[in-house]
Formats: C-alpha cells, structure tokens, sequence
C-alpha cells in the first residue's frame, strides 16, 4: 500500500520543556497484563530544536525492534542500552527533551511510569506542553496495567488531565480515547463519548471523526442524523480511517447499492493483513483493532456480492477465499454477520 493514500494528523507546535532535576527511579515491578485494546502511545510534540534528538532516538529504537532476534551484539537489550546512553550523553549536555524521551522508551519497554509520573507532576510551566503527552501515556499505564497495578479510575483522570477541556494545545489522543472509554464502559455514558469525540474531530484526530459518524447514524449520544452520519464517515474514509470505510461497505450493501458496495468493499478488502494494517496505524493515528474491523466488514460483504452475484459476476470460489479473510481478521465480527446471513436479514 502507499503510505501517500493517507494524511499525517496531530501536527503540534513546538515543544518547550523542562525538567531541570530527574532523579534516576526505582523500576516498578511488572504486572501480567490481561488481553485488552492494544492502546498506542502519544506522539512526542515537535520542534525544530529538538528534531535531530528525536530522530536519533527514534532511529534507536526502530533499529533494536528490528534486530531484537539477531546476534548478541546486536540484541535487543544492547540495543536499548545504547539508546539510554545516548540520551544519558544528551542529558548531561543539558537537553531537557531529553528527559521526556528516556521516560518514552522506559514506557515501551514496560520500565517508565516513574518517569513519566515525574513529567506529569513537574511545578514548572514550561513542562506543560509535555504534561499532556506524559500523561496521555501514564493514563494508558494504568488502564493496560503496565507496569503498574490497572486502574480504570487513575486512566480516565489522566486522560482528562491530558485532554484538558478540549485544548487544540492539549492531547488531542486523550480526546480521542476519552470518548471511546466512555461509550465501552459500564454503563455506558454516551452523551460523554459524543462530546469528547466532538472535541477531538474538531482538532483533527480521524479515528474520532469516523466515530461520531456512527454515533450519528445510530443516535448514540445525539439525536440520530443519517445526514451528519454520512457526512462524517465519508469525510473519514476519504482521509484513510478504513474502519469508517468498512461501515460505508455495509451502507451501501444496506441501500441495495450493489455496484457501488462491490468497487468500494474490494478496494477496502485487498488491504494486506500483515503489511497494510501497521502501516495505516502508523500513518492514521487509528487503533488497529478498528483497522482489522473495517477490512473485515468489507471481506464478507464482498463475499457476499460476489456469492449471490450482487453488482458483479458471481464467483462463490473467491466469495469463500472473502468470507476466510474476514474470519481471519475478525472473529467475532464474522461469526456476527454470519448469524444475521443465517436469519436472512443480509
């Protein structure tokens, strides 16, 4: 897939920052964490002072992801001494940043909630523009038990912390996650989940946009609106939220526009599991979890096109290699669909 078909979101200003003292932390002890939404951490805010650094950590990192299996001179744990000397080098010279970056690759490497609980609570107002991140993070913490003991009640007053009433400036991912928390949560407050993903569409985060257009088009959280239902779905496809695209797949299957549904759903379909769907995380800034959702509700859709011949010539051999598809990427998706196919109501 090329990477282009997509846009690069939460753009942010520059980032001013400041820990001027950071004593070295105890590492916490290790919790096992239990088969939940695989959350994604907060993009470091940019700034041209700090590029050079960023990417040089960066660079690390990808680098020890990329030989973890090899050699012992290049294992993983060599590789991440490496990068924690280089920032210690960057520390010592006084790069502030620095701190926020060491805290970073402690929190991937399950080792940093210290770190980024010493960000968070820093006095100082410069540090602001990285509180949020750090907190977006220490929220995700929590809420996966990484590195620390879950606590739902802790993730969502960090996420709100981070999101900080709907700051442009603020974590526009803890919006985000906000309102995905508050419309799978027991019980669900829908109304919350409407409003914070108000606020994270407004300030460009896609996976938000894609979610208020299925609030609208069910009425979860706000009168039902086909028209803004439609809008925001298409607004998001286009932009790459496939999960946004696989709903539409089902619109268009729903309305009996079979040619339409066909051209769109083979399109969405022919995404390759393996290679695409990182990539379209990386790019869309979207969970993917809701990547595999979406190719996996335009599979079977097509496979059910091209099983009854709706829209296309019908080819049941390559409807099952569809339906398999969608089964591999979304059990219980599949299974789903299947039991309304069975009751006749697809």
């Amino acid at each position: 897939m090329d990477p282009k078909a997509f846009q690069e979101l939460n753009k942010a200003g520059g980032a001013e920052s400041v820990l001027e003292d950071c004593a070295e932390p105890a590492q916490p002890g290790l919790n096992t964490r239990a088969n939940r939404m695989q959350l994604t951490s907060e993009k470091l805010p940019e700034d041209p002072l700090y590029t050079s650094l960023f990417q040089d950590a960066a660079r690390n990192y990808s680098l020890l992801q990329w030989t973890k299996d090899k050699t012992d001179r290049y294992s993983h744990a060599n590789l991440v001494d490496q990068a924690l000397q280089l920032l210690k080098e960057r520390i010592v010279r006084g790069d502030a940043m620095a701190y926020f970056l060491r805290g970073q690759l402690y929190f991937e490497e399950e080792k940093g909630v210290e770190y980024m609980k010493k960000i968070v609570d820093s006095p100082c107002p410069k540090a602001r523009h990285l509180q949020f991140a750090a907190a977006y993070n220490l929220g995700r913490a929590y809420y996966e038990g990484k590195g620390i003991n879950r606590s739902i009640e802790d993730a969502e007053r960090l996420w709100l912390f981070a999101a900080d009433n709907g700051n442009p400036k603020a974590s526009v991912k803890a919006q985000s996650m906000l309102g995905l928390y508050y419309s799978t949560k027991e019980p669900k407050e829908l109304e919350k989940a409407f409003y914070w993903h108000s606020e994270a569409c407004g300030n460009g985060n896609l996976e938000s946009q894609g979610a208020l257009g299925l609030m609208y088009f069910y009425g979860h959280g706000i009168q039902q609106d086909t028209e803004a239902a439609l809008y925001c779905l298409r607004e998001a496809a286009e932009r790459g939220n496939v999960y946004a695209q696989g709903n539409l797949v089902e619109y268009y299957y729903n309305m009996k526009f079979f040619t339409k549904c066909v051209a769109f759903s083979k399109r969405v379909a022919d995404y390759d599991e393996e290679q695409d769907i990182p990539t379209i995380a990386q790019v869309t800034d979207c969970l993917p979890e809701f990547i595999s959702r979406g190719m996996a509700m335009a599979s079977f859709y097509h496979a059910r096109c091209l099983q009854l011949g709706l829209g296309t010539t019908k080819d049941e051999a390559t409807a099952k290699q569809y339906y398999s598809k969608a089964c591999r990427l979304d059990p219980a998706l599949a299974d789903e669909l299947h039991s309304l196919l069975i009751h006749q109501r697809i």
